[in-house]
C-alpha cells in the first residue's frame, strides 16, 4: 500500500512540475518583410599588371607599378584604398636570377568611390602592361544604417499583421515573446569590366570619358519572424 501511495505521489509531483513549465499562453506567429534597393557607391576593383618585352627590353613590374601608384595619387584615391593583392611568383628575385626571361605579374586592389576615376587611372598606365581588370565586389557606404531601418520596418510589419489577425477574432495583441531575423539581401555578382574605354599614355592629357558601366543594384531584404501573446 505504501508503494502505491509513493507512486501516486511521484506521478502527482511530475505532473505538477510539467504543468508549471508548460507555456499555456495563447500565441500567434507571423512574418514581416522589408526591402529596399540601393545603388552601390563603393566598387572594389582588381587591376593586374604584367611585365612584357618591348623588343629586347623588358618593361618591368616596378615601372608599371610606379605608373599605377602615380595615377592613383593623382586621382585623389586614399592610400588605404589601394593595396597589393598578389605577386605571381612567391620569390620574384630568385626567379629573375634563374630565368631572366621570366615575366612577373602583380595584382592590386583599388576601392573606387567614384567609378569615373577608373578611366582616369587606366589612361595613365602603359596599356601593354595591363593584364586584366575585374570588379571583385560592390558595397554601399550607408548599408548598416539602411539595414537597421529595414529590420525595424519588418518588425513593425509583423506586429501590425499580428494585431490585424488577432483583432479579427475579437482579441487583443500582447507582448512579443520571441523575435528572430533573416537576412535575404542579394549583391550583384563580381564580373569583368566590359566596354570600358581607356586611352594610352599618348592621350593621357585629353579629356577622359565617363565610364559607361551599368551594374545592378544591391537588394537589401530582411525577414522578421515574431511570436506575440494573444490576450
Amino acid at each position: 500500500m505504501k508503494k502505491i501511495f509513493l507512486i501516486a505521489a511521484l506521478v502527482a509531483t511530475t505532473f505538477g512540475a510539467f504543468a508549471q513549465s508548460a507555456d499555456l499562453r495563447r500565441k500567434i506567429e507571423v512574418t514581416g518583410i522589408a526591402e529596399q534597393e540601393v545603388t552601390p557607391d563603393i566598387i572594389n576593383v582588381s587591376i593586374s599588371l604584367k611585365e612584357y618585352l618591348n623588343g629586347k627590353k623588358k618593361v618591368t613590374i616596378s615601372q608599371l607599378e610606379a605608373q599605377l601608384e602615380k595615377a592613383i595619387a593623382e586621382a585623389g584615391i586614399a592610400k588605404e584604398d589601394f593595396t597589393v593583392n598578389n605577386l605571381s611568383s612567391w620569390n620574384y628575385e630568385t626567379e629573375k636570377k634563374k630565368n631572366p626571361d621570366f615575366l612577373a605579374s602583380k595584382q592590386y586592389g583599388v576601392k573606387f568611390r567614384d567609378l569615373n576615376k577608373f578611366n582616369q587611372i587606366m589612361s595613365k598606365i602603359d596599356p601593354k602592361g595591363i593584364q586584366s581588370t575585374n570588379i571583385d565586389s560592390y558595397d554601399y557606404s550607408k548599408i548598416n544604417e539602411i539595414k537597421n531601418k529595414l529590420k525595424l520596418q519588418a518588425l513593425l510589419a509583423a506586429r501590425d499583421k499580428a494585431a490585424f489577425l488577432v483583432g479579427g477574432l475579437g482579441d487583443k495583441l500582447g507582448s512579443a515573446l520571441n523575435i528572430s531575423e533573416s537576412d535575404n539581401s542579394s549583391f550583384p555578382q563580381p564580373r569583368m569590366y566590359a566596354n570600358v574605354m581607356f586611352k594610352s599614355n599618348a592621350a593621357a592629357d585629353a579629356v577622359v570619358p565617363e565610364s559607361d558601366i551599368d551594374f545592378k543594384k544591391i537588394k537589401l531584404s530582411f525577414q522578421i519572424q515574431a511570436v506575440f501573446e494573444i490576450k
